[in-house]
């Protein structure tokens, strides 16, 4: 299993096929969409418009980089706390190892982890299952649209 979020670079998305075809099983590939968590209105639309249109771009940038890749994959989004959404679908799908990349260095970044904390400490703190951490470059390297 492997987190996914707008702008990562495609090292944390190589090292979880890596994963994968090593443990030979399918890849679940999972965006967690934070807006509705953090929302005070769950009625408005624009939020779920913007986490649809996001979910797409990440769907369409994870076939056109998976597509040689040889192994079985999925793309899901959820919603709410990222790390309790990845863990109860680790859970409850079995895997055997989750994937994440780490803290970024953006503004953005840092506003969330003020707001959900940081996912991949948590989910180590969290987990019975092994948690790769993926060190992100400083620079900007290959980024998926969002």
């Amino acid at each position: 299993m492997v987190g996914i979020v707008p702008g990562q670079p495609l090292a944390v998305l190589h090292a979880a096929v890596d994963v994968a075809e090593a443990f030979g099983a399918r890849l679940i590939c999972v965006y967690v969409d934070i807006t509705s968590y953090l929302a005070e209105d769950p009625e408005e639309d624009a939020p779920a418009d913007d986490a649809e249109a996001i979910s797409a771009g990440l769907r369409k940038h994870l076939a056109a980089n998976l597509k040689n890749a040889g192994i079985r994959w999925s793309f899901l989004t959820l919603t709410g706390n990222p790390a309790h959404a990845i863990g109860r679908l680790a859970e409850s799908a079995g895997a055997s190892t989750i994937v994440v990349g780490s803290r970024a260095r953006r503004l953005g970044v840092r506003l969330e982890h003020l707001l959900v904390g940081s996912v991949a400490v948590e989910l180590t703190q969290r987990q019975h299952r092994p948690v790769l951490i993926i060190p992100l470059p400083r620079s900007p390297g290959n980024r998926p649209p969002t």
